[in-house]
């Protein structure tokens, strides 16, 4: 009998979503479905909307049903609240909650609606984080969870491989490591990703700058012109390109700790960090003051200040990759 209660009684009469990371907040509220419709699988699930919300529906829906049965009231958009909807969470959390009813409030962030967090929160709501999901070092540890999540080993430079694929959008990158998950077997490395997304891959700036990096003009060129030709802006790779010599120089200037340790403190992801102390092997501090200065005069001609913004990123190219070899002369 204990142990019947203990199942019934897993998911709290408050639950709260806070965080602007959509994706994330949207698994949270399944998740909690999810337990609730272990013990209760004819749940009723009633969603309101801060943007149509009517004065008194909380109340309405919050009473005892006639027919009793459980039921999980989930608030959307709290951080968008009206007063009407703001008093009657207020209203519903100063009463005994009832015992088969859920109150799930979802919140994006910021300062509206903050009598209702303090009140969840006093209530003894569980409480689940979907923070935000922007940096590659964020969208690397994303992915990486995705793979743990469902039992697969992936390598960092799958990982890396995959960010610079798809990364811009959290859903897409979702979806991409999921489709990894359910089309292969084994250990997910850069090969496979490459399979999958290389044609994404290669028209990034990311492997241009990394070809470039490594003093590899011929590849660094070859890229660069594929990226062109399907469309790529020369403003997005010489951002990329800054990105790349900032990272070295910060990376170089962190001293021999931990990767994980110096990632923590630069805002970067671990295997950035292993990236550029490799690379760091052909460099010195003027050659890389050479190459931030190059990029500079690039990303000024790029944007309006030369007349062929093309040449003016391979000419850039050829300056860095050239600070490299003269390096390992």
């Amino acid at each position: 009998m204990s142990d019947q209660v203990a199942v019934h009684h897993r998911v709290p009469p408050y639950v709260l979503v806070t965080g602007p990371e959509q994706l994330l907040a949207e698994r949270a509220v399944a998740h909690t479905l999810d337990e609730l419709r272990v013990t209760q699988p004819d749940l009723e699930v009633i969603r309101l909307y801060a943007g149509a919300y009517e004065a008194g529906e909380l109340t309405l829906h919050a009473s005892p049903s006639l027919f009793g049965g459980a039921k999980c009231i989930v608030v959307h958009d709290l951080d968008e609240a009206s007063d009407d909807l703001q008093a009657d969470l207020l209203a519903t959390l100063a009463v005994e909650p009832e015992p088969d009813l859920t109150l799930v409030v979802v919140h994006k962030g910021g300062a509206r609606g903050k009598k209702v967090l303090d009140g969840l929160r006093g209530a003894g709501a569980r409480v689940l984080d979907a923070p935000a999901i922007k940096t590659d070092r964020d969208k690397s540890d994303f992915a990486a969870h995705e793979f743990r999540r469902a039992r697969r080993k992936a390598t960092g430079e799958a990982v890396h491989a995959l960010v610079e694929a798809v990364g811009k959008d959290v859903r897409e990158l979702a979806a991409a490591c999921q489709q990894l998950i359910d089309d292969t077997a084994g250990v997910i490395d850069e090969q496979v990703v490459l399979t999958y997304h290389g044609g994404k891959v290669e028209a990034t700036g990311f492997r241009v700058a990394d070809a470039a990096m490594a003093g590899d003009a011929g590849e660094a060129l070859r890229l660069l012109r594929h990226a062109i030709a399907v469309g790529v802006d020369p403003v997005p790779i010489v951002a990329v390109l800054a990105q790349q010599a900032r990272q070295l120089i910060a990376v170089g200037s962190a001293g021999r700790g931990r990767s994980v340790d110096v990632a923590r403190d630069l805002g970067l992801a671990p295997w950035q960090v292993d990236r550029a102390r490799r690379a760091l092997g052909g460099w010195t501090a003027d050659a890389l003051a050479t190459c931030v200065h190059a990029v500079a005069a690039a990303d000024f001609e790029v944007k309006g200040g030369g007349r062929d913004p093309v040449y003016a990123v391979e000419r850039c190219v050829l300056t860095i990759t050239g600070q490299h070899a003269r390096n390992r002369t």
